[in-house]
């Protein structure tokens, strides 16, 4: 199997399970029933769970800025419109309909203003489970290593 078809495999594979997951399977569950070791379907939910991580961390640190500069931009825009057409409306109805809209387009600017908070605490939380990823890579890295010890005192350099 070249290494493109085992990388194709092992996509389908963490594909299935994540939809198992999603259906409520739980680990044993799923590996039963793509009949695959229990330690690789942990690893699969592990690197799953990963690639969420890093792709809900770009989405706060690369789009949720930019589509918020956009809608801060938008808005103020259409608040200066709206403010100018009311100033010259002549209708006393249209001069109420202004005011209505451009109170719409403050409320929406103290949404986006109060709102930047929950961004500020998901980019924490991403950052401190990201914290939480590197420590457990190093510990598992460590639980190596001393498995490798363990294997090199057991076999004495022979095979």
């Amino acid at each position: 199997m070249t290494s493109k078809t085992k990388q194709q495999h092992l996509e389908r594979r963490r594909s299935k399970v994540l939809e198992l997951a999603s259906e409520g399977y739980s680990q044993r569950e799923i590996a039963r029933k793509l009949g695959i070791n229990l330690a690789d379907v942990n690893r699969d939910i592990q690197f799953l769970r990963k690639q969420a991580q890093q792709s809900l961390q770009k989405h706060i640190n690369e789009v949720v800025p930019e589509e918020y500069q956009k809608c801060m931009i938008g808005i103020k825009q259409n608040l200066k419109q709206v403010l100018e057409i009311g100033e010259a409306a002549a209708d006393p109805k249209i001069k109420l309909e202004s005011r209505r809209i451009a109170n719409d387009c403050y409320r929406y600017i103290m949404d986006l203003c109060t709102n930047v908070n929950i961004v500020s605490d998901a980019l924490k939380f991403v950052t401190q489970k990201q914290e939480q990823i590197g420590t457990l890579q190093k510990l598992d890295e460590r639980r190596e290593e001393a498995m490798e010890g363990e294997e090199r005192k057991t076999t004495n350099g022979t095979f």
